[in-house]
């Protein structure tokens, strides 16, 4: 018996200039409302020094930001040789943007640890976004010429990394709401990431009538994720071992 050809999906819908530019500009909205009154804040109030590598990471990830914006209006206005020229930079910063992530987070953690409520069990959050960004960014960059697999895959990876901006927006009201069990945890850490990625897949069907099976398994590891991270933040074993692995 024949195999059935797979379905056709539509590289490009009139309503795509649009969409992206919205969950870009979600994106920002979260990262620039979590961060920027927790700046504020640390300037304003003596208390200790954020490590370097912190400094380092945060400038890593603007950048990274800036880059998906710009190239999101190269693409836009039509200008796609741009776009895959700077693509390179963008695979460069975003290999770098892990190993940095890593040691920003033992470093935030580390000083962190030594204050009255210390949770070294986060790490297992921080390493599990890391996971993702690296995973789906590098699938991204395979997938390169398969535009619309590319697209979803990039703006999944930076969603998936994003979550801590907006945690400290609305995350401390949330947990009012949601407790501090793995469930209200996890909805506490990660609606952002559901809300983002499922409106993605949202768009597609009602644009295309069906969702690329890329991002069905994207969105699966991402989640899957999220939810091993959890799960080894309430390990009674975590603790210790994010201790030593932190350096305290």
């Amino acid at each position: 018996m024949a195999r059935k050809p797979p379905a056709f999906f539509a590289p490009r819908h009139r309503w795509d200039r649009n969409f992206f530019l919205v969950i870009v500009t979600a994106i920002w909205t979260g990262i620039l409302m979590g961060f920027v009154p927790d700046i504020i804040d640390h300037i304003s109030k003596p208390g200790p020094a954020f490590p370097l590598m912190v400094h380092v990471h945060a400038v890593a990830f603007v950048g990274w930001l800036c880059l998906l914006t710009v190239q999101l209006l190269l693409v836009r206005t039509g200008h796609v040789a741009w776009h895959r020229t700077l693509g390179v930079a963008g695979m460069v910063l975003a290999a770098a943007m892990v190993p940095l992530g890593i040691a920003a987070s033992l470093a935030a953690d580390y000083l962190h640890d030594g204050q009255p409520q210390p949770d070294p069990q986060f790490l297992s959050v921080q390493l599990g976004d890391l996971t993702s960004f690296a995973a789906l960014a590098a699938a991204a960059f395979l997938l390169r010429r398969n535009a619309p697999a590319h697209k979803r895959l990039m703006l999944m990876a930076t969603i998936f990394i994003a979550d801590a901006g907006f945690d400290r927006w609305f995350g401390e009201g949330l947990s009012l709401y949601v407790g501090s069990k793995p469930f209200g945890q996890w909805v506490d850490w990660y609606i952002s990431d559901v809300v983002l990625v499922l409106a993605i897949g949202a768009y597609d069907l009602l644009t295309r009538g069906r969702v690329l099976r890329v991002y069905v398994a994207a969105a699966a590891f991402g989640f899957s994720v999220e939810a091993a991270s959890v799960w080894l933040y309430f390990s009674p074993w975590w603790r210790d071992a994010a201790v030593s692995i932190i350096g305290r």
